[in-house]
């Protein structure tokens, strides 16, 4: 009999595209959608084989309804304290209530777990609902995908096509940062939740390059010079994060404030992933640094 996944957040392209890899790997797949998400996102999951149920995320018991027969849901929600702790514990009650055995949470990230709480404002989000989460009888299997590879386009402090700089802070020059492709990530969370003896936590990277490393590679790319600079040190960079979010409050509402991506950079500054889960399953295809950046410097 073939599993059942439930993706939550599906239409997202995180979700979206853990939905394709799933429909890859011959699976029923469930696709948890709002009555006022868009209509061509859906009909985009429905024409790719998936089962689109609409629900109203405040009842649990039409969560609990979508969720019958389903070995494991996936969650791929994005958002603030209402989505992360709130929409997120009525869909883990949702799961509980029809009996499912394995829930991914929205973890997809920097693993928060070694850093200091009150750093990351989206970190401290998650860690809320983890102590909820592990409070439950559910198998749990978190992702940390480090960054999604995609900042690497966005003229961030680490690769900036614009003044052709890579900076970094302290001493931090060949600290290696994880980037993971969305892709990448999506392929491994459906082998993950087609796996019923996955660990508690898994860490992967596409690739794990430091600001020394980008460097060297988008001059090899390019052509061109690629200055490297250290910004200032961590401490610094702290100063630096606490005026910013102090001198724009309205962030506090908002999911991708300027305060909160500096948050994020500052954490990938202060962890990485030692040991890598890339290898547990053989048949996936991981993406070097060196393809991922030919695909926009030119």
């Amino acid at each position: 009999m073939k599993k059942v996944i439930l993706v939550a957040g599906a239409t997202g392209n995180l979700g979206s595209k853990i939905c394709s890899a799933l429909i890859k790997k011959e699976v029923r797949v469930i696709a948890l959608v709002r009555a006022a998400s868009d209509p061509e996102k859906i009909e985009g999951l429905k024409k790719t084989g998936v089962n689109v149920v609409e629900v109203d995320f405040d009842h649990i018991d039409e969560i609990a309804a979508a969720c019958k027969e389903v070995n494991c849901v996936v969650s791929a929600v994005a958002g603030l304290h209402e989505v992360v702790v709130d929409l997120q514990k009525n869909i883990l009650h949702g799961a509980l209530q029809a009996g499912v055995a394995r829930f991914i949470p929205s973890d997809f990230c920097t693993d928060y777990n070694p850093l200091v709480p009150g750093e990351n404002r989206n970190f401290d989000l998650r860690r809320v609902f983890k102590e909820y989460l592990d409070g439950t009888a559910i198998q749990v299997s978190s992702i940390f995908n480090g960054a999604f590879a995609d900042i690497l386009k966005y003229n961030t402090p680490v690769l900036n096509l614009k003044n052709n700089s890579v900076s970094y802070w302290g001493d931090k020059a060949e600290w290696e940062l994880d980037f993971t492709t969305m892709d990448d990530t999506a392929a491994f969370t459906a082998e993950v939740a087609l796996d019923d003896e996955a660990p508690r936590n898994l860490h992967i990277a596409s690739f794990q390059i430091s600001p020394g490393m980008i460097s060297a590679e988008v001059q090899q790319i390019s052509g061109k010079n690629f200055s490297l600079q250290q910004t200032g040190s961590m401490e610094d960079f702290a100063a630096f994060i606490k005026k910013q979010r102090a001198d724009h409050p309205a962030g506090e509402t908002e999911l991708y404030a300027k305060w909160q991506q500096s948050q994020y950079l500052y954490s990938m500054f202060s962890t990485h992933h030692n040991e890598l889960s890339n290898g547990r399953y053989a048949n996936l295809n991981w993406t070097t640094a060196s393809a991922y950046l030919k695909t926009f410097v030119k």
